[in-house]
């Protein structure tokens, strides 16, 4: 992808606008919610970052993604003062299943920090594609780490009877605290909740909503990951004498796939995780981190038996539901079906 446009959001975050080179274009049609894995320069820490898309194909003529500079950090400050305006990037098509259902649907989005990134996205695509109405409650340090401020108060103003922007700044009222969250959400607790952002506001978001008897299956959260392996290169076989001393996994696979209206069968050799058998036959199977932690990967087990050698994205009820994540599926039964 080509850079056609840097934006500076605030002192540590920058949106990076960019266009597909014309002979993939086709692969970069997104949902808003979603994020782009980018290549970056090796050095020895890893050479691939997810970051999020803060862009919607319901308003933006442009995908944007947008990248919060970490004290340390090789992707971001990379981003942050080497990448600009005509250089080219690498990227892997956008991938993530932090994505709106419905855009009819009125929903309660919660933020913090960099966490705005995919939830702008979606509450655009809910205000210019839909007619759902959008409570955003936005955590920052202060006035100054707000991203966004200029495109929020813009679109407050656009919808004034649509959308709603909480500011919780921690100069101003401190901390979010679970009874102000909780006041906050309850006249709210029908709606459909979205949250990213750091981990202590993630967990309170879940226990908050939990206290309001939310489901946990209307709760929809992001997290963001750092890899420490290279998705752009194929992935390793499983070793053979892990293949040899575990009786769990099974001898050679056949696997139903169902994906974009399309049935096919393919083998699935036992030295390989689901993810490459499928790509290997040339199945457009979407993935990310291949690290079991980002869920683009994800697609429901609907017949057969495998097991999963790394999982920190899929809970217990996702797992009873069918759902596995196929770069860490391994084969345990001799016919598995699976669909996207």
């Amino acid at each position: 992808m080509r850079v056609i446009d840097v934006v500076e959001e605030t002192h540590d975050a920058r949106s990076i606008l960019v266009e597909p080179h014309p002979d993939h274009a086709d692969a970069f049609d997104y949902t808003a919610g979603q994020f782009l894995t980018v290549r970056i320069p090796d050095s020895g820490r890893g050479s691939a970052r997810c970051y999020s898309l803060s862009s919607s194909p319901h308003v933006d003529a442009t995908m944007k993604f947008t990248v919060k500079r970490v004290v340390g950090g090789h992707g971001s400050n990379w981003l942050c003062e080497q990448v600009g305006i005509g250089d080219e990037l690498e990227v892997l098509p956008p991938a993530g299943t932090f994505k709106v259902r419905e855009l009819s649907q009125s929903v309660v989005m919660i933020a913090g920090g960099s966490g705005i990134t995919p939830v702008i996205a979606i509450a655009k695509s809910i205000l210019f594609g839909g007619d759902g109405n959008v409570l955003l409650i936005y955590a920052n340090r202060d006035e100054g780490s707000v991203i966004f401020a200029e495109e929020l108060r813009a679109l407050s103003e656009q919808f004034a009877t649509r959308l709603t922007v909480v500011h919780v700044l921690e100069s101003v009222q401190g901390y979010l605290t679970a009874p102000a969250l909780s006041a906050l959400v309850r006249p709210f607790a029908e709606r459909a909740v979205y949250v990213c952002g750091p981990v202590p506001l993630m967990a309170l978001t879940k226990d908050v909503c939990s206290a309001l008897g939310i489901e946990s299956s209307r709760v929809m959260a992001e997290r963001f990951v750092s890899l420490s392996t290279d998705p752009f290169k194929q992935a390793q076989e499983i070793p053979k004498d892990v293949q040899d001393s575990d009786p769990a996994l099974g001898t050679e696979c056949t696997v139903n796939v169902a994906i974009d209206g399309d049935r096919r069968t393919i083998s699935w050799p036992r030295n390989k995780r689901l993810l490459d058998a499928l790509l290997d036959a040339d199945v457009d199977a979407p993935f990310s981190c291949r690290e079991g932690a980002c869920s683009a990967c994800v697609c429901r087990l609907t017949d057969g038996e495998v097991r999963l050698a790394r999982n920190e994205v899929l809970e217990s009820a996702d797992l009873q539901d069918g759902y596995i994540l196929a770069c860490q599926a391994e084969p345990v039964t001799g016919t598995i079906s699976i669909e996207y």
